[in-house]
């Protein structure tokens, strides 16, 4: 098949520019700097919930944002740092330090952009809804769980990185400063009724203004014996940000006897994580997108954006970024329509870098945890598992097992058992699906159509047996198969019929086992007969070598030539 780059690689900007007029810029204008200013909050308290800071939060949010809106495939995508990659972040960190997350990121970025050349887009689209509901449910508790600190304002440093260890840590050490708490469940009550009152402020937006107001207020004016000063901000934990950095490579951290390659080789499973989160949270975002605005996305130039923005981002200190669901729909509701609106949003968080640092720093870290807290209970789709609960079926057990492996283990292995168990269930349900009948004695033609011609029952004769597969032949159905054609008599029924016109193709298990039973059948004298073969099994059947083991007259091309052909063969049987 010939390549064109054009199919897989043509962003969406270029197809917009050509009938862009000023109407819509003032439109992408008004969007762009409403989800910029939605943004800085998300992108500060992302870039220190994964371990880095705020700086890294914002340079993720304007690099990646810029190259995603510049290259991507949907008109409307919003990119930059996410809720679902804090947990993963925090464990590469934790163990191979900021120059492991760096080489992470690169490889998972390349391994989009080849996903993209390869047009796996598409593919991506069916990993089951269970697997995601389950991991970013277990994201989600994760979340709210590295939160308490900050939000009780519990000062604790060398908090675990494992669930069930931070829960014992916080319990063995919890003293909470009362002011932190206040100020975090301020924050927490505006992000919940600021939406009641306004559609048009967010209330992260509007936590975040107000709580640090009263803090400035507060720290300025209240007694000192009030004991205000112990709640902490950004300014008090991190360097304030003051611009991009310049392009960098972290010193290489190894091990005693480790080399590149074998970093490599480890970060590996990390890298793949973060390539199908940013694959499946940016592929769903543009397909939610889509909905709304009535267009559609191109899904390998999506992925190749992605690719592209999380290749160039860790050289600037950034993390691994994506499309954002929750932006790109306020990107939507506010009258962005074109990848014009994500780069002003871009722009926006430029300028809050370069000018605003200092009122960053004063941000409580409590109310930073409070909006988290709030992305956690967005993101933990606790409606969806109620629903699911209420039937308990296998769905639904592929959700929890998902969810406590992200929780109790990683993301990792939590995607990897998840993909694994829908793909077995897949397989179960398919395999109970497919029926195979034995007919003796006649063919009812009325079975499975809705005709009422009332046709003429189709008698088999005597020696023959007609099984019939009615669904897909693939290594369950074929070893099912082989179990039932062992068990009947050669002498009773020289003839099989093979009915297969409800097959709609055939694995390489069922090639051999078919191979296998017409060679057996064979060397016991029975005559295997194939009928209703459609053209693309067909076709699977002459590339498999099956023609060329049996006569080309036992392929029949509908039950009644198989019949006949049958009859003829029993005839010539009891004739010699």
């Amino acid at each position: 098949m010939q390549f064109n780059l054009k199919e897989v690689f043509y962003p969406k900007l270029f197809q917009t520019l050509g009938q862009y007029n000023r109407v819509q810029f003032a439109q992408d204008a008004l969007a762009g700097i409403i989800v910029g200013i939605v943004a800085i909050p998300l992108a500060i308290a992302f870039g220190i919930s994964s371990g880095v800071g705020p700086t890294e939060g914002l340079v993720t949010a304007i690099i990646a944002g810029l190259l995603i809106s510049l290259f991507g495939g949907s008109k409307v995508q919003i990119g930059g740092p996410t809720g679902a990659f804090i947990v993963i972040i925090y464990g590469i960190i934790q163990q191979y330090g900021l120059s492991g997350l760096m080489i992470a990121t690169v490889m998972a970025g390349i391994l989009l952009i080849a996903m993209g050349l390869a047009r796996l887009g598409t593919v991506i689209k069916f990993v089951p809804y269970p697997v995601i509901v389950g991991f970013t449910a277990g994201i989600a508790v994760t979340i709210f769980s590295t939160q308490m600190n900050d939000f009780f304002g519990l000062g604790l440093t060398d908090v675990p990185a494992n669930f069930i260890d931070k829960w014992i840590y916080y319990a063995q050490h919890f003293s909470m400063n009362g002011w932190a708490f206040g100020i975090g469940l301020f924050s927490l009550l505006v992000c919940i009724f600021m939406p009641k009152l306004t559609k048009r402020i967010p209330g992260s937006l509007a936590a975040i203004i107000f709580a640090t107001i009263l803090t400035w207020l507060l720290k300025s004016y209240a007694p000192t014996s009030w004991g205000i000063s112990s709640v902490q901000t950004i300014g008090d934990l991190y360097d304030l940000p003051h611009g991009i950095p310049s392009p960098h490579v972290p010193a290489l951290e190894l091990a005693e006897g480790e080399t590149f390659f074998t970093l490599v080789q480890k970060l590996f499973p990390s890298a793949f994580t973060i390539a199908m989160l940013g694959a499946i949270e940016s592929l769903l975002s543009a397909m939610v997108a889509d909905g709304v605005i009535g267009d559609k996305h191109n899904s390998n130039t999506e992925l190749i954006a992605q690719g592209v923005a999380n290749v160039v981002v860790p050289f600037f200190g950034g993390i691994p970024a994506t499309g954002a669901i929750a932006r790109t729909m306020t990107n939507i509701n506010n009258g962005g329509r074109t990848p014009v609106a994500g780069i002003i949003h871009a722009a926006v968080l430029l300028l809050v870098l370069l000018f605003l640092g200092q009122l960053v720093g004063m941000i409580p870290m409590a109310c930073l945890a409070a909006v988290l807290i709030m992305v956690a209970y967005s993101m933990s789709g606790w409606k969806t598992i109620v629903g699911l609960f209420k039937h308990r079926n296998r769905d639904f057990w592929v959700l929890v097992i998902t969810f406590f492996l992200t929780v109790i283990f990683d993301l990792t292995v939590a995607i990897e058992v998840g993909l694994l168990l829908a793909m077995v269930l897949f397989l179960m349900r398919t395999n109970e699906q497919t029926r195979i009948r034995t007919l003796h004695d006649e063919i009812d033609p009325n079975e499975d159509t809705e005709s009422n011609l009332n046709l003429e029952h189709l008698t088999i004769p005597e020696g023959v047996e007609v099984y019939e597969i009615d669904g897909p032949y693939f290594f369950g159905i074929a070893n099912r198969f082989d179990d039932i054609m062992s068990h009947v008599s050669g002498e009773k029924y020289p003839v099989r019929i093979i009915r297969m016109r409800k097959v709609p193709f055939v694995d390489s298990t069922a090639m051999h086992n078919l191979a296998m039973l017409i060679q057996r059948s064979h060397k016991e004298g029975i005559t295997i007969i194939l009928s209703g073969v459609n053209d693309h099994v067909h076709k699977q059947l002459l590339q498999g070598g099956i023609e060329q083991q049996m006569d080309p007259h036992n392929i029949c091309a509908n039950i009644h030539f198989a019949l006949r052909r049958a009859e003829d063969l029993i005839k010539l049987r009891i004739k010699n």
